[in-house]
């Protein structure tokens, strides 16, 4: 509970004042006050079915907030008018969990009509996930809406992939108010994920067109990528030894050079970022305190509220 109570402190420190006067903490009390338990419900029980929906849940959040902000428009379905959403686009082809959201919004339609947005949706979903993953519990301040604007451009344009540079994914993150501790925090989640072998084949066969691997990987794991990718649809969980528990063996293998995606590895030895790998690798508590902060202040990224934006009555489509 202490920690709890001081992580709150921080985040109302950290957050920027602007965020903090356009959401709050309870925001449903009043006009639907078993919101967040309806939400904690149904990941439950999801989650007790597939525990890899803590890696899809953040995945989604992520992905929804860096591009048009924390609005929901990763959700929205391709028609007829709008062929092409955020969510066609290729960084997002990998995005799940969208039918999970879909309950969670029936559910709350049923007790809260056109009162909870499907942005605070994905926001508190991705909240519950980590903590049954093993991760914190943390409070995240809600009054989001959803947006109008959903373009598969946007996400192609925005969204960086596993090949960015270390200098490129703090000017991402940075551009969004967040600093290297958010940014490798952040990256942390990868503790509960799986990429393709599309997304790291090259640095197991042909690194940099050398036709060699990585020489930054073992060679252990290397051999063991190379069977995992040897036949069509192969995927290697991030985490190499608790592949569903949200702690911080992630970045310990890091310092191991077991890094799966060429990004996570350069983080561990790049100047920049290798003392704060190094520092979430010793203290499982700092990772995780210093992550719940970094969702909450990504949580925060460019959201629609008070009369802009709507309350989607079905996540998939506008009003």
């Amino acid at each position: 509970m202490k920690i709890a109570n001081f992580s709150v402190i921080l985040l109302i420190l950290l957050i920027s004042p602007v965020a903090i006067a356009q959401l709050r903490f309870g925001f449903y009390s009043q006009s639907c006050p078993n919101a967040e338990t309806i939400v904690q419900n149904l990941v439950r029980q999801r989650f007790g079915r597939d525990p890899s929906i803590t890696a899809a849940l953040t995945r989604m959040h992520f992905h929804d907030c860096f591009v048009q902000g924390c609005d929901a428009s990763l959700l929205i379905d391709p028609t007829t008018n709008q062929p092409s959403p955020e969510k066609t686009a290729g960084p997002n082809g990998s995005v799940r969990g969208f039918e999970l959201i879909d309950e969670i919004k029936t559910a709350l339609e049923a007790q809260c009509p056109s009162t909870v947005s499907c942005s605070d949706i994905i926001t508190l979903a991705a909240r519950d996930s980590v903590l049954l993953g093993g991760g914190p519990s943390y409070l995240v301040p809600t009054g989001r809406r959803d947006g109008f604007v959903s373009n598969l451009a946007d996400a192609e344009q925005i969204l960086p992939g596993p090949g960015i540079s270390v200098a490129g994914m703090l000017g991402f993150f940075g551009n969004k108010g967040m600093d290297v501790f958010d940014a490798v925090a952040l990256l942390g989640a990868h503790t509960v994920g799986v990429a393709s072998c599309g997304n790291f084949g090259d640095r197991v066969t042909n690194f940099q067109g050398t036709g060699q691997p990585d020489p930054t990987m073992d060679p252990s794991l290397v051999a063991s990528l190379r069977n995992t990718c040897a036949a069509p649809g192969g995927f290697a969980a991030l985490d190499q030894s608790t592949p569903f528990s949200f702690d911080n063996l992630f970045f310990s293998q890091l310092r191991q050079r077991k890094g799966i995606l060429f990004i996570d590895q350069r983080i561990a030895t790049d100047p920049a970022t290798s003392d704060v790998v190094s520092q979430y690798a010793a203290n499982n508590e700092l990772f995780q305190r210093q992550f719940e902060i970094a969702m909450v202040k990504m949580g925060a990224v460019d959201v629609l509220t008070g009369l802009a934006g709507e309350i989607r009555r079905n996540c998939r489509a506008f009003n």
